[in-house]
């Protein structure tokens, strides 16, 4: 039998969803064997500031934030036994996503679900549902 998973990515940025699906993509590796990967995506900087210093400063704290969300999610991995490759791009979420889907050959994309407000929790994202119909491969969406 062929191994269902050789390769997962996972959709993280930290939120509380994004940690369920990198919990479940974890647990996923682990019984599959599969390679694990991670891609955060950050937006395009600012195009217009005051200062070079100002840009470089909005910079190194985007810098800083992804360094900690990779290290976060490297370390949750670990305590499972699992290496997990991480990648930040910088772009539009949903086309950066597919992207790397497709250049990556992934088999399994998991991505956390997107409520927009308590009252509409059961309401789903665009982001999540664009992923849903656009990616070239399977998508788990963890709730």
């Amino acid at each position: 039998m062929n191994q269902p998973f050789r390769k997962i990515l996972v959709a993280y940025d930290g939120s509380e969803h994004a940690r369920k699906a990198l919990d479940v993509a974890i647990k996923l590796a682990v019984v599959t064997g599969a390679e694990l990967h991670s891609i955060s995506v950050e937006e395009d900087l600012p195009k217009y500031v005051a200062t070079v210093g100002e840009f470089e400063e909005v910079k190194r704290q985007r810098d800083a934030y992804f360094e900690q969300l990779t290290t976060e999610a490297q370390e949750m991995a670990w305590t499972y036994g699992v290496k997990l490759h991480t990648h930040v791009q910088a772009g539009h979420e949903v086309e950066t996503i597919v992207r790397f889907c497709q250049d990556g050959e992934f088999d399994l994309l998991v991505i956390g679900f997107m409520g927009h407000s308590r009252i509409f929790e059961r309401v789903w994202g665009s982001t999540s549902q664009s992923l849903t119909r656009l990616a070239p491969c399977s998508v788990l969406v963890v709730k």
